[in-house]
């Protein structure tokens, strides 16, 4: 999920979801009870939002659905793959009940749809989709600490 150039306590933050949602308190949850240790992010998008892609050993406070900070993780793995790479053992660690590459495939394209449109602005092709050959940045983290 997005890193943004916000920072607290030195540290970037994490953004699992939109905050205020469903979706970011079960991620977070899952984060801290260690179910999730894996995320997906999109290369255009932190190439759009000009944020740099996480490296091995970075750590993160991750903020909760209310946008306060819930724990901080350390990045483990960073790939920079095609999605169509993604094979079963990383889509189980993303979480969120994920049972196969083909749900995570689906989850993806549903949550990555919002920002098409500006994906397309910033590559200049207007027909850029979520897709198997996609660009992704394939981390994996640890948690180090919950807040």
């Amino acid at each position: 999920m997005p890193r943004t150039s916000r920072r607290i306590d030195g540290m970037r933050v994490a953004e699992f979801g939109p905050a205020g949602t469903e979706r970011r308190r079960r991620l977070v949850e899952e984060i801290l009870h260690g179910e999730k240790t894996a995320t997906t992010g999109l290369v255009v998008h932190y190439a759009a939002e000009g944020v740099e892609i996480p490296a091995v050993g970075e750590r993160f406070v991750v903020v909760d659905d209310r946008d306060e900070p819930a724990g901080i993780i350390e990045t483990t793995e960073v790939r920079l793959i095609r999605a169509g790479e993604v094979d079963l053992d990383f889509a189980r660690a993303e979480g969120f009940g994920l049972r196969s590459v083909a749900e995570w495939r689906e989850e993806h394209a549903r949550v990555f749809a919002p920002g098409i449109p500006r994906y397309r602005q910033h590559t200049g092709d207007p027909s850029w989709t979520f897709d198997d050959d996609t660009e992704i940045i394939a981390e994996r983290f640890t948690l180090v600490r919950t807040w």
